[in-house]
């Protein structure tokens, strides 16, 4: 997934240039919203991603203000719940933070005799988060499998179970490290599985929580603790430690990183339809799907917490669904006296 679209954040970050290094920015190719006439009406459910109810629930708000007619219902208890939601129709919408399996995607295709379709909607970054008070300055790809992992598949020479362990000297040199995580219904941990642990198994006794507000919380009340969850979850009572994926540059988790593809754990935030090939949506999805990828959708997002897409990427997954991005032309100078 990431060497294909590298190149397009990447180039989005070129364009964007130094402001990305302050704070956000939407993509201004991104159309403004408009709404369709006659307007759209009915109940949007979404069944799946915990780590993205809150988005979910932010893109419903927006989309209210176009449609006061149309209702949100958001279930998120991972993402493993949004193939069957979507398959059994209780859900016209599947959130998922990560990519569905073969397995699901069998299955879907099975019931229906098509695929579904999986939109990338926005970006996430993925924290391996300490207490605020942690004087860490960085870790390895390699040591967070060897915290995490009862494996140690990134080959790291031994387990890791202590903070002195980490050259971290005094009180802390002889604590023993809390692990928080996921449930394996979660996206979050297949994900951190697969891009963290090498694709190792998690040590039996990490304290696996519901949702991702509550990985961060337990970090937040644990001083020798340390868990992984979304950016999107991220408070003041805990700190994203810097990784390095070869053993010599640390990089901090911060937007420029993840669209220049240097920190290694970023992923892409999906929307699963059930869209049948050579079919239109009906209107109230395809309005909804319209709505995250404008420029008001994308704003959404950062308000979430996460990255936006580019306008390139938003094209190309509205495309997906038979749908066209007319890309915003640029106000010339001098246009508005005119």
């Amino acid at each position: 997934m990431k060497p294909r679209l590298f190149s397009t954040l990447a180039l989005f970050a070129l364009f964007a240039g130094p402001a990305l290094a302050q704070a956000v920015q939407v993509d201004e190719k991104l159309p403004k919203y408009t709404p369709a006439k006659g307007g759209v009406s009915g109940v949007i459910k979404s069944v799946g991603s915990d780590t993205m109810n809150n988005l979910m629930a932010i893109w419903g708000e927006g989309f209210k203000k176009f449609y006061p007619g149309v209702t949100l219902e958001v279930e998120g208890k991972g993402s493993s719940t949004a193939p069957p939601a979507l398959i059994q129709g209780s859900s016209n919408f599947g959130p998922m933070s990560r990519q569905m399996k073969e397995q699901e995607i069998d299955e879907f295709e099975e019931q229906f005799g098509y695929k579904p379709t999986a939109l990338e909607a926005s970006i996430d970054l993925l924290a391996v988060y300490v207490h605020k008070d942690n004087p860490i300055k960085g870790l390895t790809l390699q040591q967070v499998d060897a915290i995490f992992s009862k494996n140690r598949k990134g080959r790291y020479p031994t387990d890791i179970g202590k903070w002195g362990q980490l050259d971290l000297e005094g009180a802390w040199a002889n604590q023993t490290i809390s692990l928080y995580g996921r449930n394996s219904a979660s996206g979050t941990y297949g994900f951190f599985k697969t891009s963290a642990l090498f694709k190792g198994d998690f040590k039996n006794y990490v304290k696996e929580q519901p949702g991702s507000s509550s990985v961060v919380q337990g970090v937040a009340t644990d001083k020798y603790g340390i868990g992984y969850s979304g950016i999107g979850s991220m408070t003041a009572d805990v700190r994203a430690v810097p990784l390095s994926s070869d053993g010599e540059t640390y990089v901090r988790a911060v937007p420029e990183h993840v669209y220049s593809g240097e920190y290694p754990l970023w992923r892409f935030l999906y929307l699963y339809v059930n869209h049948k090939p050579n079919q239109e949506l009906d209107p109230l999805r395809r309005e909804f799907v319209r709505y995250v990828f404008s420029y008001e959708g994308q704003q959404d997002v950062v308000k979430a917490g996460y990255f936006p897409v580019p306008a390139a990427v938003a094209k190309k997954n509205l495309a997906a669904v038979g749908l066209e991005l007319e890309l915003a032309q640029p106000v010339e100078a001098g246009a508005a006296k005119n």
